[in-house]
């Protein structure tokens, strides 16, 4: 049981990790190829400085590590998944599968990426070794084709793996050269090179980065009609949800490498730009944090059934706008005994006995943290006033809600319940994700707290988004047992939503923290808006909002 809950849980992250891996991989060899133009022999001098392209050759290096981290892990972990729940482990006939034939030639290849990446890292300007990187990245691709979706389909086999891939090389060129650009612009003040070529770099990605969307939207579409197939196929399944947050957070990529490429723009007419580095360096972190949580929304895709394999089991839009529609919250609870009472029944695997009790326990727990977080929220609104000195306390909340998670998250474990903390952390992947769930809100609350109140804690408070991104990520992989159930799935519903705004939440109080620190000439619009304020506001109301959600939260009785 220990392995098992623990697997379930790591594997739903090694997804979203190897995919960024990958991308930075086949994104930096786009990336020398298209910015750094390692390849250029003309006489006009294009090509990227070494020091330059020493940065792309790091995070190349850093991205075969990873990648061959996290393949070899996830295939052992696969093993061990299957031993498990076999009582044994059929050694050939795993080795014999599509999925561990194609995982191990990623891995032997990720590896051959790190002996190259060595190569470069001592010349990288070796040809030689960069022409080779470029053979291996076709495998590399193409092997993607047996780990999708398309592979499993009896109708468009060949059309859907071809699309599937050409789908993920898009997303990689734009995540590695997001990446490469953010690397690029936090080394300047130690290379002067690459602050010398960080306005090249940005016009020239503009060109490459619209060619990856409009790859990612002529792929993507086809895909979604083939996998989703209708309305409610799109609301009314995890796959489907998921696809539409995908979409959403895409729209926010888009809006920030708008801005970046009006800038690059600006500079390439006028030869000087304000926002070319006052606003656009933080535009492109916000653009990451959007971006890692498009990516780890991919992956958890790929662990999830098509809308068009379990339309007995769709939901209709309208149930699943019932389940977000406003009511008065619920707060009396049943007593422990009542809800253990029926919990036999309601988590049989035959012949499942629907409880009440269990039902009223969820939806007060839920209401109840819907209530702390909205009143912190109304707090924080009033401090972007500047009147109320005593609203910069509001992240306190943060701390009174972990208690409370704390004793209700999972009433059959301790302290309420009979089985063990350490058992049931370990034990079920569900309860592992509320302790860290939990642990978050009071990390939150604590430097949150210390970072408004302490004019000194200037990295601390930082912690803030980043941590609000690894909740919104834990959101999104968040998973249920017998998640296909469309009770389950009704559940699920509310869950993504909220992931989708914590990811807004990070971005948004990142680009507020980032923004206050550039020159006040350009961090403030045309119309006179501070933007950081802006940005640092929305966050809040997508908090706001989540707290919404929390408050009129009502679970499915099945």
């Amino acid at each position: 049981m220990f392995i098992q809950g623990l697997a379930n849980f790591i594997d739903d992250f090694l997804g979203g990790l190897m995919l960024i891996s990958y991308a930075l991989i086949v994104g930096s060899l786009i990336w020398a190829a298209w910015i750094l133009r390692i390849w250029d022999r003309s006489s006009a001098g294009a090509g990227a400085p070494e020091p330059v392209v020493a940065i792309c050759v790091r995070i190349l290096k850093a991205g075969a590590i990873t990648l061959a981290a996290m393949q070899g892990t996830k295939l052992l972990i696969k093993g061990l998944l299957l031993a498990a729940t076999l009582g044994d482990f059929p050694l050939g006939a795993y080795m014999g599968t599509v999925q561990f034939i194609a995982g191990l030639l990623r891995f032997i290849l990720s590896c051959g990426f790190i002996y190259l990446a060595v190569q470069l890292s001592a010349a990288p300007r070796n040809r030689s070794a960069w022409n080779t990187a470029a053979v291996l990245t076709v495998p590399l691709v193409i092997s993607g084709a047996w780990l999708v979706h398309g592979v499993g389909r009896f109708e468009h086999r060949e059309q859907l793996m071809v699309m599937t891939v050409i789908h993920q090389l898009a997303a990689a060129v734009w995540f590695g050269g997001v990446a490469q650009l953010l690397f690029l612009w936090h080394t300047r003040r130690s290379e002067q090179a690459a602050h010398e070529f960080w306005p090249l770099a940005i016009t020239r990605f503009g060109w490459l980065g619209a060619a990856s969307v409009l790859l990612l939207v002529s792929t993507g579409l086809p895909l979604a009609i083939e996998y989703i197939g209708s309305l409610d196929g799109l609301f009314g399944t995890g796959y489907g949800a998921l696809v539409a947050t995908k979409v959403a957070l895409m729209g926010g990529a888009l809006y920030f490498a708008y801005r970046n490429r009006k800038a690059g723009k600006e500079w390439k007419l006028r030869g000087a730009s304000a926002d070319l580095t006052g606003k656009v360096p933080y535009f492109i972190e916000a653009e990451t944090f959007v971006l890692v949580g498009v990516l780890f929304v991919a992956a958890t895709l790929s662990s999830q059934p098509p809308s068009v394999d379990i339309k007995d089991t769709t939901a209709t839009v309208s149930e699943v706008a019932y389940m977000f529609a406003p009511r008065l919250p619920k707060i009396s609870s049943p007593t422990h005994e009542q809800l253990l009472a029926g919990e036999a029944g309601r988590v049989a695997v035959v012949d499942k006995v629907p409880s009440v009790a269990a039902t009223e326990w969820s939806d007060y727990n839920h209401n109840i943290s819907g209530i702390f977080l909205t009143g912190m929220c109304l707090v924080a609104m009033l401090s972007y006033t500047g009147r109320f000195r005593w609203t910069r306390y509001w992240p306190v909340g943060f701390i009174g809600l972990s208690i409370f998670l704390f004793f209700r998250s999972d009433a059959e474990t301790w302290p309420l319940g009979p089985i063990g903390f350490w058992e049931s952390t370990f034990g079920n992947g569900e309860v592992f994700q509320h302790r860290i769930a939990t642990l978050l809100a009071f990390l939150l609350g604590v430097m949150e707290l210390r970072a408004r109140t302490r004019p000194d804690a200037d990295r601390l408070r930082y912690m803030f988004p980043v941590l609000s991104a690894f909740g919104g990520i834990l959101l999104l992989t968040h998973s249920h047992a017998e998640f296909e159930l469309k009770s389950e799935y009704l559940i699920q519903s509310t869950h993504t939503a909220m992931g989708l705004l914590a990811v807004v939440v990070a971005s948004g109080r990142w680009l507020e923290l980032r923004l206050a620190a550039a020159p006040a000439s350009s961090s403030r619009t045309v119309a006179g808006f501070d933007e950081g304020h802006v940005a640092g506001f929305l966050s809040i109301l997508a908090m706001f909002v989540i707290g919404n959600f929390l408050m009129f939260y009502r679970e499915p009785l099945y």
